[in-house]
């Protein structure tokens, strides 16, 4: 059984949730957005923690955050494996003691992603190819957690690193095109401010998608094997 915190409703484990009912592996989402309480990892074999619009340090209004930092660690220490999305990756690296911060510009868009030589030799992403692009939705991001193997950056920020059995990764390879057209309805006011090109968005996906929701059952059928 897998445990997945859901910080939002409009952020759902997307492309992922088809490789778990195709592979028959059961899956709780944690709503963590209603209020219901995380537990600890008891009876559970993984992890996934998604994405959501508030910040790692917003303890005060987002109490759940705190709790998540205990399960966290409680899943590093007993190697459960662990993925985190997004917020998830950021909270994976708090919890691991790094600094998680507000990043010199958000990311709203298809990005191009860099892996390192460190991610063609890993069980989540070897076979990924040198550079590809993705979808990104983020304004925090996070240095690198002492003892971390950094495996995927850009020309702004890490994007993707391993601490044993659990990975963060700050884009969303977990996104389907109907996710992102949600996001952009929901999110609206951010849209705006940032001023994004949503037509821009539109064609990039029409490009791009297949090419990540590929990439994306690939690495949670990476995960599984864990």
């Amino acid at each position: 059984m897998i445990l997945v915190l859901q910080h939002e409703a409009c952020e759902p484990l997307g492309i992922f949730e088809d490789v778990l009912k195709g592979r028959g592996v059961p899956y709780r989402y944690c709503r963590l957005f209603k209020e219901e309480p995380p537990e600890d990892m008891d009876g559970y074999t993984g992890l996934v923690i998604l994405g959501g619009p508030m910040n790692v340090y917003q303890e005060d209004e987002y109490p759940f955050l705190l709790e998540e930092d205990n399960l966290i660690l409680e899943a590093v220490q007993r190697e459960i494996p662990t993925l985190g999305i997004c917020l998830g990756a950021q909270l994976i690296a708090k919890a691991l003691g790094a600094r998680v911060y507000k990043g010199k510009k958000k990311q709203i868009g298809w990005y191009p992603l860099r892996m390192t030589g460190r991610a063609g030799e890993d069980p989540l992403f070897s076979g990924f190819p040198g550079e590809l692009k993705v979808f990104q939705w983020h304004g925090d991001t996070f240095e690198l957690p002492d003892g971390a193997t950094l495996l995927a950056r850009d020309d702004l920020y890490h994007q993707a690193f391993r601490y044993g059995k659990a990975y963060a990764l700050q884009f969303h390879l977990e996104i389907t095109k109907e996710m992102i057209e949600d996001w952009i309805s929901q999110y609206d006011d951010e849209v705006e401010d940032e001023r994004i090109d949503t037509g821009k968005i539109a064609a990039d996906t029409r490009r791009y998608i297949e090419d990540l929701n590929r990439r994306g059952r690939r690495l949670m059928e990476g995960f599984l094997r864990l």
